[in-house]
């Protein structure tokens, strides 16, 4: 499984931004993708996941309203739409890839993207 995200930048406080996240390798019905960051000088923290067969999503309590992850299956494509952007959501956003179906916890996460900077200027 490869997974390569993109679409960070610099962003002014209630700016939008979305990141995708190509994933490839395999076909991911029985996987479920989500969306991680890592703000400096902290631990990585769980944003959203999205169960790829189904679609059922998830969020941090932080980013509920703001953010909305989807996927285009045809594509194998992940995204994350991220509005109303706050500078506390300044981190590397990486994507990442679970077999099965699971929550926020990073160690179910076997794949990973090599990270997205997103800065959210005040």
């Amino acid at each position: 499984v490869q997974l390569q995200a993109s679409g960070g930048g610099l962003v002014q406080t209630g700016g939008s931004l979305r990141l995708s996240c190509a994933a490839s390798g395999r076909t991911f019905n029985s996987y479920t993708l989500g969306w991680f960051r890592q703000a400096p000088g902290k631990e990585r923290e769980f944003v959203a996941r999205i169960i790829w067969s189904g679609g059922s999503t998830y969020y941090t309590d932080s980013v509920k309203g703001r953010f909305t992850i989807s996927r285009d299956v045809a594509k194998n494509m992940l995204y994350l739409q991220m509005n109303s952007l706050k500078p506390e959501d300044t981190a590397v956003y990486f994507c990442a890839a679970a077999i099965g179906i699971q929550g926020y916890t990073s160690n179910a996460y076997r794949y990973w993207g090599q990270g997205t900077l997103v800065t959210v200027s005040s």
